[in-house]
């Protein structure tokens, strides 16, 4: 399998690199960037990892490498800066996931590869893309795990446990919409009624974590996460293992959302999100998801690459 790293040499895009090797599958990891250099030197480290992991090989390419690809991870993006919403790099960032567009639809024969978007804004990212492309809805997903892991760690410290035993999941907008699903929690695959201000807490936790971390204006985002998350996606993708996980997928009926791109149960394998699942939610949950759901549409929509170029 070859996995395609756009913005390689970022923090995001390394560490999803350094975690496929640690994994050991046979993929070939091709990291591009803007900055060569930096591609040069990730590749003259990352090449001793894969004598340590028993990885495939790793190297630098340019962005015309996706053309042949099984998955694209796409986490190029212009420089992290202090704001308190991920929507402040909308059109920054559709012109670089631009380019790839164009890439991709030019392929001959059509890719038929998966695209993880890591880019922010992930949800109207993944829509407009699927627009501007036509490419199968199911096989570009946005990367919204870290949403869950965030929930999983505010419950575990309102009832003080380890968040190793708790299932709980986020869908809706990766971002200011997102959807904890309470009536879902379970700890050690127990239901679990959290109380009031138990789940107070670990929405606050959860809502609060992306404006604390940006306000250490530390220049880096959650990079060791995303790595380690989306690697373990990729293996999900590579084997087939159809296991289920929150990514945003462009919805054509599902939950009664129509051409928008939200965090939706999937199951993965090589085609994608194979199976989207509907779960019964409550009714204030499913209101909260097409809240979001008009969120992503109105930020799809106002797109401009005009004015990034």
């Amino acid at each position: 399998m070859k996995v395609v790293i756009i913005g390689g040499a970022g923090g995001i895009g390394s560490s999803v690199a350094f975690n496929l090797l640690l994994l050991g599958d046979l993929c070939d990891v091709v990291l591009v960037d803007i900055q060569p250099h930096m591609i040069t030197s990730h590749v003259m480290d990352f090449e001793q990892t894969v004598v340590l992991s028993g990885a495939h090989s790793v190297r630098g390419g340019n962005e015309a490498e996706v053309l042949d690809s099984d998955v694209v991870v796409m986490c190029a993006s212009v420089p992290l800066r202090l704001n308190s919403s991920r929507s402040v790099f909308l059109n920054d960032n559709a012109a670089i996931v631009n380019r790839i567009c164009d890439l991709l639809v030019s392929a001959e024969p059509y890719w038929n590869g998966v695209l993880i978007m890591v880019t922010n804004p992930v949800d109207p990212l993944c829509t407009w893309m699927q627009r501007r492309t036509g490419i199968n809805r199911r096989r570009i997903l946005g990367y919204t795990l870290n949403d869950s892991l965030r929930l999983r760690t505010g419950i575990g410290q309102a009832l003080n446990v380890s968040p190793q035993g708790i299932d709980a999941w986020v869908l809706g907008e990766h971002g200011d919409s997102s959807v904890p699903l309470f009536g879902r929690v379970k700890v050690g695959g127990v239901p679990v009624v959290l109380t009031a201000e138990q789940r107070r807490m670990a929405e606050k936790y959860m809502r609060s974590w992306y404006v604390r971390h940006v306000a250490l204006d530390s220049g880096r985002t959650s990079t060791w996460t995303s790595g380690l998350g989306i690697a373990r996606m990729i293996a999900s993708i590579a084997h087939g293992k159809r296991d289920l996980w929150p990514a945003s997928v462009v919805l054509a009926g599902e939950y009664g959302i129509e051409g928008v791109s939200v965090s939706v149960p999937v199951s993965l394998g090589r085609d994608g999100a194979e199976e989207i699942i509907e779960w019964e939610i409550a009714s204030e949950e499913h209101a909260a998801l097409h809240v979001a759901a008009s969120r992503v549409r109105e930020m799809t929509n106002a797109i401009n690459i005009a004015k990034t170029t």
